[in-house]
């Protein structure tokens, strides 16, 4: 799974790798590095409507049709493999994919009876988009509109193998305007872009185990770990 990242990479830097990106104004102006992003708080996010749109959602999709939003809570994650069986996932599959930029995704290795914090991310440090979905639900007392969001899992690679027994669905560039397009493309099309990423271009180390607090976020967090 993908439960803790980091997003630390300017909108801007972002732009770079689609040209065509519009960049939501509030976005540029409340712009700050995040070292521990936990899920329900808010994240960049690049949705794919018409023109692709970097704005914020609300980490956990929350299903169009659900009626309790907490539901949100338990959906920061949608397994590649049953995308398509998953009620929940199905139409957004279809309709409503994004992107998660990201410098650097966390996971825990058991060690003993502990768990080790480890960062993982580009030997470049380059930040890296995470397939993902989103929704729109509207509150039926207020009709306030939350738009929420997930990342898609797939099986790891070995690197990430000796620390979990999953990870995010990272697209390769040349992927990003088929998982953008407003339309409906082949199932089997989207499905291949969902695929370990190249370990040979990652890196993992162990951080300090202050990441465990998702109140800490501070570039403390993605140093490694030294003692």
């Amino acid at each position: 799974m993908c439960g803790r990242f980091i997003q630390i990479s300017h909108p801007e830097i972002i732009r770079l790798g689609i040209p065509d990106l519009l960049i939501d104004p509030a976005v540029q102006e409340e712009f700050a590095p995040r070292y521990n992003i936990a899920p329900t708080q808010s994240i960049l996010t690049v949705l794919n409507t018409g023109k692709p749109t970097l704005t914020c959602t609300r980490w956990g999709l929350i299903p169009s049709w659900a009626k309790d939003p907490s539901i949100g809570a338990r959906m920061i994650n949608a397994r590649g493999e049953t995308l398509r069986e998953k009620s929940s996932f199905r139409g957004p599959f279809r309709k409503r994919r994004c992107i998660v930029f990201s410098d650097g995704f966390y996971e825990w290795k058991s060690e003993g009876r502990s768990k080790v914090p480890y960062l993982i991310r580009m030997k470049d440090a380059r930040p890296f988009g995470m397939a993902g979905l989103w929704d729109c639900w509207r509150d039926g007392r207020t009709g306030g509109e939350l738009i929420t969001s997930t990342i898609v899992t797939t099986s790891p690679n070995e690197l990430a193998a000796a620390i979990h027994h999953r990870m995010p669905a990272i697209l390769r560039t040349e992927d990003y305007p088929l998982w953008l397009d407003p339309g409906t493309p082949r199932d089997e099309a989207l499905m291949q872009c969902i695929a370990p990423f190249p370990q040979e271009m990652m890196e993992a180390y162990e951080v300090s185990r202050l990441v465990n607090n998702p109140a800490f976020d501070s570039p403390e967090c993605i140093l490694a770990r030294t003692s």
